[in-house]
């Protein structure tokens, strides 16, 4: 495929994530342009795709892989078509929703408070409480890193998207098209306070955390005084019962606002993060038999 220009690499970059902490990455790239993604794809069909750093630990290490960064306008664009919005992977999701709420679209505002990139947020199915990104997504659009690139458009039918997943990891999202709805922009915003203000009251917002750190389990076994075989359960509860809150390694520290959440300080190392998360795994597995899955994206060199 020939190339309108020379991509630039840098060398031995930081990897900007809300934790603050982990290695560097042996090469990354900031592509201006769909043809310079194809490129980067080529240069490494495992690159690693960076999106808002807010659900990503990065190992001590660092990472080997080729990471792209989707900043550039031909991937942070914001357009509506009709009743259909049409955003970027790399467009910043906060930043959608609230111009959705005053604009009078709904069907995103209850994502408030979730740090993502678009097409983080679909990667990942995105959402909480009042919903996930999922409910919103009419179509995706991606490159194929099995198909050497190949431009690809996935109808929402044919995602096969459930509780915190996509199975669009194959695919290196470009962009998504949102179904949202005409609605009363006063009503909107006063739900997306309602929102914030949950949120602001049951997690550590000013903590540096990347969020909940792990799924919430769907239960293998009845458990007494919890929930039925079968139940989905939170993380967080089971967490917490397992004597969990306030439990420190290095500078990393179960939440004691919510057992789900691990934040760190100043001397925190991304290696006190992953053995405070291997340590939590142990105790919930130890006290209720439920093997814990890592919410959040671990990178470690290959």
């Amino acid at each position: 495929m020939p190339l309108t220009r020379a991509l630039t690499l840098e060398h031995n970059a930081p990897i900007p994530t809300w934790y603050g902490i982990g290695g560097r990455a042996d090469r990354f790239c900031r592509p201006e342009s769909l043809e310079d993604l194809k490129a980067c794809l080529e240069l490494d069909p495992n690159l690693k795709v960076l999106g808002d750093g807010a659900n990503l630990l990065v190992d001590d290490d660092g990472v080997s892989n080729l990471v792209v960064s989707l900043t550039a306008p031909a991937f942070t664009s914001v357009r509506r078509e009709g009743s259909t919005t049409i955003a970027g992977s790399g467009a910043n999701l906060p930043k959608l929703i609230t111009s959705a709420v005053r604009d009078g679209l709904a069907g995103i505002e209850g994502l408030g408070g979730i740090p993502a990139s678009v097409g983080g947020a679909a990667i990942m199915n995105a959402g909480g409480t009042f919903g996930q990104f999922a409910d919103a997504v009419a179509r995706i659009h991606a490159l194929d890193r099995r198909g050497g690139g190949h431009e690809v458009t996935l109808d929402r039918k044919d995602i096969n998207f459930n509780y915190r997943h996509s199975g669009l990891d194959q695919l290196i999202i470009t962009s998504v098209e949102l179904n949202l709805t005409p609605a009363d922009p006063i009503a909107l915003r006063d739900h997306l306070k309602e929102v914030m203000a949950y949120k602001k009251s049951t997690q550590p917002m000013a903590a540096k955390s990347a969020g909940c750190v792990f799924k919430n389990p769907t239960l293998t076994h009845d458990l007494k005084d919890i929930a039925q075989k079968g139940s989905r359960v939170s993380a967080g509860m089971l967490i917490d019962r397992a004597g969990c809150k306030g439990t420190r390694i290095g500078g990393a520290e179960v939440s004691h606002n919510h057992a789900n959440f691990i934040t760190t300080d100043e001397s925190a190392k991304a290696r006190d993060v992953i053995a405070l998360l291997n340590e939590v795994t142990r105790r919930v597995h130890d006290a209720f038999g439920i093997t814990l899955t890592p919410e959040i994206a671990i990178w470690k060199r290959t």
